[in-house]
């Protein structure tokens, strides 16, 4: 790679999705042309603000607040002062930094891997692919407290932790904000053991415990995709939880994922399938008193054709007739 190739690269062909490749050329050009992923990695961090802000939210917060506490620093704005710092000798701040090493090697020596696995994704690689189609279905939000990626970098979670049994599978996926992930650890004590126990439930003669494995037309871990038995219009197809669960409002949260994915890819095959299709009814029926006959969930993804009733005006209004034209 020549010089003129090179800037050639860096000017025109570099496509800038990311920080990384300026940053990690700069680093190779400033060490000699040879870095460790070590020093690399440690380059990517100076320029990455989340990780900062991250940092800085536990050094205001967490350590800054204990040391505080007894007495050792004070806080003035973003600064932190150690006191009576300048009483101290040459040899004594040495002792004292030998002491913190020791302290902090002995410690690292007892716990291993386990001190920064709270900075790790639920102790497993989620892939580029997969992350984006996470990130993307949030809409680049926090899907506990909307935040936007813009404002507060985004992580893809598993909703049930791996070491809870909890899969990779996109459907236990999703986007939190930082500090709303770190405030799930540190909060949630749901048993997940009971939750994924719960998945297998399922009733005997139900019919859609039961169903035939010929009629399904897709499925994932949680959710699988049949016609109708009768249908109300062609291609009409009903999206139903593998777990027998009465309602639509029982769902877990991996559930509902799986559940949306489902209809969104069945929306555009019906599309596809019949160009005729200008419009869909969804509709689940939630108690008998609504309507419900079979009380094991299901959501009826209806196509709707132009002329396929003489009035469409108020759709869904109409599971009460007097009221559906207003």
């Amino acid at each position: 790679m020549t010089f003129s190739n090179l800037k050639d690269f860096i000017l025109n062909r570099m496509r800038m999705s990311h920080i990384y490749q300026p940053v990690m050329l700069m680093t190779l050009l400033k060490e000699g042309g040879v870095s460790s992923i070590e020093t690399l990695s440690k380059s990517l961090l100076i320029e990455d603000k989340s990780q900062q802000e991250y940092y800085g939210n536990i050094t205001r917060n967490m350590v800054g607040r204990v040391l505080n506490n007894h007495g050792i620093v004070q806080k003035d704005g973003e600064i932190f002062k150690l006191r009576n710092y300048e009483t101290y000798t040459e040899d004594q701040r040495i002792e004292l930094i030998q002491i913190c090493q020791e302290k902090l090697n002995d410690y690292i020596e007892k716990r291993g891997k386990r001190i920064f696995e709270h900075r790790r994704k639920s102790a497993g690689y989620i892939s580029g692919s997969i992350r984006y189609n996470v990130l993307k279905d949030a809409k680049f939000r926090c899907e506990l407290c909307g935040v936007s990626a813009d404002t507060k970098a985004l992580e893809v979670d598993h909703i049930i932790p791996r070491n809870k049994g909890g899969t990779d599978d996109i459907s236990n996926l999703q986007a939190l904000c930082y500090s709303c992930n770190a405030m799930k650890r540190d909060r949630d004590s749901t048993d997940f053991r009971k939750v994924k126990e719960s998945y297998e439930v399922r009733e005997e003669g139900c019919l859609f415990c039961e169903i035939q494995k010929e009629r399904i037309l897709d499925e994932d871990n949680l959710f699988y995709v049949i016609r109708d038995g009768f249908p109300v219009t062609d291609l009409h197809t009903l999206v139903i939880p593998k777990r027998h669960v009465e309602t639509y409002f029982d769902l877990y949260q991996p559930e509902l994922n799986s559940c949306n994915r489902m209809i969104q890819k069945f929306k555009q095959q019906i599309e596809k399938e019949d160009v005729s299709v200008k419009g869909f009814n969804i509709g689940i029926n939630n108690g008998e008193v609504s309507g419900q006959t079979i009380f094991h969930c299901h959501i009826h993804l209806i196509p709707r054709r132009e002329g396929d009733v003489k009035n469409p005006r108020g759709g869904v209004r109409g599971v009460i007739p007097n009221k559906q034209e207003y």
